[in-house]
C-alpha cells in the first residue's frame, strides 16, 4: 500500500503504537510524521516524531536501545501505524522493557502465557551461553553439545508419556516444560531461531 493513501492528522502527523513483534506486548505509544515513516521503511529502524522538540526521532540514537523494524501496519480507517520491531533494549526511558507498566485494572485471575515464556527463555538461554559451566545449567548443555542435549531431551520426552497416563494435570504440565526447556536449548546449541519452528506450524496449520 502506497503511503499517500494514509490519513495524516491536520499537522501531518499519525499516532504510532510500537510492539515486540516476537512477544506482541505493547512497548510505545509515539508520533510520526511523513518523513519519520518513510526513513522508518528505508531503514527497517524506529524512526518517530517528537513534537516537543519538533523534529525526527531517532530510536536508540541516543540511548544506544535501538529497534529493528520487522513490519508495518496501519489500521482500517488509515489513521494509525504499528510498528513491529525486535527491541535491542529497553524500550522506555525509565529502563523498563515497556513503556506501558502501571496498571488501572488487573486481570480478574493470573494467566499463563506461553508465547511470552518461550521468548523469556529463549532471551535466557542465548545469555547464559558465555557463562561459566560450572555455575550455569545451560551453559553445561550447550558446552556439551547436541549429543547430552538430545539425550536429555529424550529422557524428558519419556517423563512426558509416563506423566500423561497418570491423573495427576500438575505432573504432566511440569515434565512438559521440561521437554519445552530443554528443546529450546537444542535449538540455541544448533543456531535455530524458535520463530522458524513457529512460521513451519503456521504453514502446516494452512493446509
Amino acid at each position: 500500500m502506497a503511503t499517500d493513501a494514509l490519513n495524516w492528522d491536520e499537522r501531518g502527523l499519525m499516532p504510532v503504537v510500537i510492539c515486540d513483534a516476537r512477544s506482541g506486548e505493547l512497548l510505545t505509544l509515539a508520533w510520526a510524521n511523513q518523513a519519520a515513516l518513510g526513513e522508518t521503511l528505508a531503514t527497517r529502524r524506529t524512526v518517530l516524531y517528537s513534537r516537543s522538540r519538533a523534529r525526527l526521532w531517532r530510536k536508540g540514537e541516543s540511548s544506544g536501545n535501538g529497534q529493528h523494524v520487522v513490519a508495518v501496519t496501519t489500521d482500517c480507517d488509515r489513521d494509525a501505524l504499528c510498528y513491529h520491531v525486535l527491541p535491542h533494549g529497553p524500550a522506555c526511558h525509565t529502563g523498563a522493557a515497556s513503556c506501558f507498566q502501571d496498571r488501572l485494572l488487573e486481570p480478574d485471575a493470573p494467566a499463563g502465557d506461553l508465547r511470552r515464556a518461550i521468548e523469556h527463555l529463549r532471551s535466557t538461554i542465548a545469555e547464559r551461553r558465555g557463562s561459566d559451566p560450572e555455575h550455569s545449567y545451560v551453559a553445561r548443555l550447550l558446552r556439551d553439545g547436541v549429543d547430552r542435549i538430545g539425550k536429555k531431551i529424550g529422557e524428558e520426552a519419556t517423563e512426558v508419556v509416563i506423566a500423561a497416563k497418570n491423573p495427576d494435570d500438575d505432573e504432566l504440565i511440569w515434565e512438559s516444560a521440561d521437554l519445552l526447556f530443554h528443546l529450546l536449548v537444542l535449538l540455541e546449541a544448533r543456531g535455530i531461531d524458535p520463530d522458524a519452528v513457529g512460521s513451519h506450524l503456521l504453514q502446516r496449520a494452512k493446509k
